[in-house]
């Protein structure tokens, strides 16, 4: 029947299908197969998928001492699409293992089980990885990960920072899945002399984000976003609100804000039975005039509402008591229950999710991992 349809008819019908179908029609034929597995075609297929279906949010949570990793559709009712089944260990969960980050339905994952340290670029969507080797790094350099897409040369990049005992930068090591190999980047940070250990960074405008600080010797913080363009490999910074600029990089994270900017949220849990968080939004990338103060809570008890990130119709994702989840309005400042209870111990939210088939043309299947 395909011999009377014409190859790009075909194309425009399979580029429309699930990734679990596509995957199957590659064994019907081998036309099928030769149109399904070049890069182009994953390509076409991912954008096809970010324009048409329903996002998901990849959710993380900590119970009886195990992470477990989940998707939920980014949509009103943010009912649970499926428990992801780790492809290392045979099982849906581990404590030592991390998200470092997620682009285009690809999540780079780090495990240390025992003596092992590895990195995975793993599709969970078509169960499949690549496994990358730990780079030779001293144990005295103090490290940290970012993890994203480089759109200019349609690749995928893992950056390792790090720094040395006296606030020495190292050169950063650099991973790329099309080269399939790591190389040394000669960049250092414009002012910042260290940075922030959080475990998620956002990637965001082709570029990784660290709250990045300089401390003097009478040991106030000046505070900064710290960036690494993933195309470019080069840092960069971008200037903080005025009231955030002297805090100690402990009380600040940031996360990703709609699909091109990014947020800054401060902890400040110096009173005994208060605790405030402050949510700023940059609402244009880059310009330091555009960061806005969204959101203001005073906390009666610890931890909760916990602020997970947002949403990708620009509402705040909370963990209230007892597991329960809610989204928060910034227009009306209004919570609205979903009828969810995920956990009632520590829930992360890694990033949005997608389904692709990036990594079909180069990994090999879950089932034949070993270490």
């Amino acid at each position: 029947m395909s011999d009377c349809i014409p190859v790009e008819v075909i194309v425009e019908i399979l580029k429309r299908l699930p990734v679990k179908s596509l995957v199957r029609f590659r064994s019907v034929c081998k036309t099928w197969n030769t149109l399904i597995s070049p890069p182009s075609f994953i390509s076409t297929h991912l954008q096809a998928s970010l324009s048409n279906n329903t996002p998901f949010l990849l959710l993380s949570h900590w119970e009886n001492c195990k992470k477990d990793y989940f998707l939920h559709y980014d949509n009103d009712g943010f009912d649970e699409f499926k428990q992801l089944q780790f492809p290392v260990f045979g099982c849906a969960s581990d404590s030592h293992s991390l998200v470092l980050g997620s682009a285009n339905g690809l999540i780079c994952l780090h495990f240390w089980p025992g003596d092992v340290s590895k990195f995975f670029l793993w599709n969970p969507s078509i169960r499949k990885y690549i496994s990358l080797s730990w780079p030779r790094i001293s144990n005295d350099v103090h490290i940290n990960f970012g993890f994203g897409f480089d759109s200019i040369t349609n690749d995928y990049k893992l950056v390792i920072i790090g720094i040395e005992k006296e606030d020495t930068w190292i050169k950063p090591f650099l991973f790329s899945l099309n080269e399939n190999c790591w190389k040394r980047v000669n960049a250092i940070p414009p002012s910042c002399t260290s940075y922030s250990s959080e475990l998620s960074v956002p990637f965001v405008n082709g570029a990784v984000h660290w709250i990045g600080y300089q401390k003097t010797n009478n040991a106030v913080f000046t505070n900064a976003i710290l960036g690494f363009d993933l195309s470019a490999e080069e840092f960069f910074e971008i200037s903080l609100p005025e009231s955030l600029i002297g805090l100690g990089s402990m009380n600040l994270s940031t996360m990703k804000y709609g699909e091109s900017s990014i947020a800054v949220l401060k902890r400040d849990r110096t009173n005994e039975l208060l605790d405030l968080d402050v949510l700023w939004v940059m609402k244009e990338y880059g310009v330091v005039g555009s960061w806005t103060k969204v959101l203001t809570l005073t906390l009666h008890r610890k931890w909760f509402p916990n602020i997970l990130g947002f949403r990708k119709n620009g509402e705040v994702l909370v963990q209230l008591d007892y597991g329960r989840m809610a989204s928060l309005d910034l227009n009306c400042q209004q919570m609205e229950l979903h009828g969810v209870e995920v956990t009632t111990e520590l829930i992360s939210l890694e990033g949005s999710y997608v389904e692709s088939l990036v990594l079909l043309d180069k990994a090999v299947d879950v089932h034949s991992v070993s270490l």
